[in-house]
């Protein structure tokens, strides 16, 4: 090759070599900056994925693009669920009660187990073993108004909290309790206003009916992460304009809509329907005024009504009891009262229609009685005097037997009688709380041989019943009898025919 030559080979490499290069350095006087950064493969692939993505949603239709956002949304979702601690309180929840259970398994013992061996040298008297105390700090300064178990979960119930001095009301408190786990409830609501009842349905037991000392319902959803209730009837037209004292589900309507009934003390026996986002309100029955009060002024009075219970077989027959002493037995079908029983001097605490039994109710009152009516007789089948000076504040029928009942009074006692032993006197008289504390409610548990009690403090209290306090009958050959239904009602009904 010549010089030539050689020399043509050069200049086309030296070329070459310069296409290659990056650019020249800039001269003195030119301000520049050093930059530096390393890239690991992980970074170029999610680079490259990214920009192979953009490139096809540039050239794909609108709706292949919107599945590609949204597959980059939930890889977003994903990488946030990775530090969302949220999926964890559930395993914390069933950690705690297992501690739970560790520390107090000689009080688990007694609610399964426990049988108080000195029932067989008592005769037919009976005891209450004291197991748990459910106390909230923030509802020290309420009053328990309400008691309700659920029926699904036969372990959790509500409280509703609020005040029984009308002259002194605030806020008020819905508590969910577990018995697994007294130390702390499950749910905490507060509410604006004192709540007066409560209600869980019976079949779908997230569903929960509230009554508030200013007119007000509200249903609230175990389900739902809030601590609003799903509907109020705060701006309804139909809002109560005094204390709601009952509320009570009812079966559903013809369109499958969620209802229930309220009484309040303006009177009024409304019905209330779950229809979308509102509650949609029908006046049923207004409770009429007493024949004491001059005609002249009967239309602007109103009769309180104090208490509220449905027939257990026909829901159609309801029970309102007043704060003037009487009774009135109402129809559904045809909207009026059929019935009204003068049943106490003083204002009617709680009525409860028999479980077992279709015509037996019970009531109580705050002139400190208890009576059991047959609803086919205008007087009383069994009075019986508690205590002297003592209200009634509540009373309630047991779940296994027609013939047992329990009832608290202002001076602190539970009651409970059972009259297929004996008719004339309780089985056990016990004061549960300490002294100056009175007692405003009483529930049997559906399942558990086990009542809870609440006080004036907010404090609740679950007892177990003794063997004496829930014997099964026995046949004439002293063989125990397979609870049921009939043998129940046939039960209560050997004792009303000896009285009618």
């Amino acid at each position: 090759m010549s010089t030539e030559d050689e020399s043509k080979v050069e200049t086309v490499k030296s070329k070459e070599d310069k296409a290659t290069q990056t650019s020249p350095r800039p001269q003195k006087s030119t301000k520049f900056t050093n930059f530096g950064a390393t890239a690991s493969q992980s970074e170029i692939y999610d680079y490259y994925e990214k920009e192979i993505k953009s490139r096809v949603i540039k050239s794909s239709s609108q709706s292949e693009k919107e599945a590609l956002e949204d597959e980059e949304e939930t890889d977003d979702s994903q990488i946030k669920d990775m530090y969302d601690l949220s999926h964890l309180a559930e395993m914390a929840r069933n950690m705690e009660g297992e501690v739970y259970h560790n520390v107090h398994a000689d009080f688990l013992y007694d609610l399964k187990y426990f049988e108080d061996p000195s029932d067989e040298f008592r005769g037919e008297k009976g005891t209450l073993l004291p197991l748990w105390k459910f106390e909230y700090a923030e509802a020290k300064s309420l009053s328990v108004t309400a008691l309700c178990w659920d029926h699904k979960h036969n372990d959790l119930f509500a409280v509703g909290l609020g005040s029984h001095k009308f002259t002194q009301q605030g806020g008020g408190m819905v508590l969910f309790y577990t018995l697994r786990n007294p130390n702390y409830p499950e749910f905490i609501f507060s509410t604006a206003s004192g709540v007066m009842c409560i209600d869980i349905h019976e079949h779908l037991s997230h569903l929960v009916a509230v009554g508030l000392y200013d007119g007000c319902v509200a249903v609230y959803n175990l389900k739902k992460k809030t601590d609003q209730p799903i509907y109020n009837s705060r701006a309804s037209p139909g809002k109560h304009k005094g204390a709601v004292m009952q509320v009570k589900w009812q079966k559903d309507d013809l369109d499958s809509n969620h209802n229930f009934i309220s009484v309040s003390a303006d009177g009024r026996v409304v019905s209330w329907t779950l229809v979308k986002h509102e509650l949609v309100f029908t006046d049923m029955i207004k409770l009429p005024v007493p024949d004491t009060i001059p005609d002249d002024r009967k239309d602007v009075f109103f009769t309180v009504g104090t208490s509220l219970d449905f027939h257990k077989q026909k829901d159609s027959n309801f029970l309102v009891g007043t704060e003037y002493g009487k009774i009135h037995k109402g129809s559904k079908l045809y909207n009026r009262f059929v019935e009204t029983y003068d049943a106490h001097f003083m204002g009617v605490s709680c009525v409860r229609w028999n479980p077992f039994h279709p015509d037996v109710f019970i009531s109580c009152s705050w002139d400190c009685m208890v009576k059991i009516w047959d609803q086919t007789m205008k007087f009383p089948m069994f009075t019986f005097e508690l205590e002297i000076g003592a209200a009634v504040t509540d009373v309630a029928w047991a779940p296994y037997s027609s013939t047992v009942f329990a009832a608290v009074t202002t001076e602190g006692k539970v009651h409970v009688f059972d009259l297929s032993i004996n008719k004339y006197e309780a089985l056990c008289q016990q004061k549960v709380v300490s002294r100056k504390t009175k007692l405003f409610k009483i529930q049997f548990n559906p399942v558990h041989p086990i009542i809870i009690v609440g006080d004036g403090h907010g404090h609740l209290t679950s007892l177990k019943l003794s063997p004496n306090l829930r014997k099964t009958p026995k046949d004439k050959k002293g063989q125990e009898l397979q609870m049921s239904p009939e043998v129940e009602k046939a039960k209560m009904e050997q004792l009303l025919i000896l009285l009618r």
